[in-house]
């Protein structure tokens, strides 16, 4: 199996015209584990923002921010992306960078990957991370618990 790390950049896409602002993110951290069958990934929001947004962040009073979630790491989801439909009734999300630009059927969970987070990421660093990755790979493609 693969193991890939992907760092996403962060991005200030606002716009004034509503149509067109996708508003800011910091970087996100994707860990994802690539097999034959799909693939799973843990993904993380560092909050790590552009320069110039977090010189507007600092500048704005405490009060009137949670500064959480402004510069906290968080987690965001866990989840797998399968070339075929993993549930009756499930639709595909489109094409997918994870299955090399085929057809994914995606599902996952933002509870499940905060669980990941503090009880693995925090603990074990990236070794338990990919394990927890490699257990859920196996119980949902090859129908494995571990």
């Amino acid at each position: 199996m693969e193991k890939i790390i992907k760092f996403r950049p962060a991005f200030d896409k606002r716009n004034a015209n509503p149509n067109k602002n996708y508003g800011i993110h910091g970087v996100e951290i994707a860990f994802v584990l690539k097999g034959e069958l799909g693939a799973v990934q843990f993904v993380i929001f560092t909050n790590w923002h552009l320069p110039h947004v977090t010189e507007e962040f600092l500048a704005k009073p405490l009060d009137k921010m949670d500064i959480r979630c402004l510069f906290m790491p968080s987690a965001a989801d866990v989840g797998y992306h399968s070339p075929k439909p993993m549930y009756e009734g499930q639709e595909p999300v489109g094409e997918c960078e994870c299955l090399d630009g085929k057809i994914c059927y995606y599902d996952g969970s933002g509870l499940q990957a905060q669980d990941i987070f503090n009880n693995i990421l925090l603990t074990e660093g990236s070794d338990g991370v990919w394990k927890e990755l490699e257990r859920r790979y196996k119980n949902i493609f090859e129908n494995k618990e571990d």
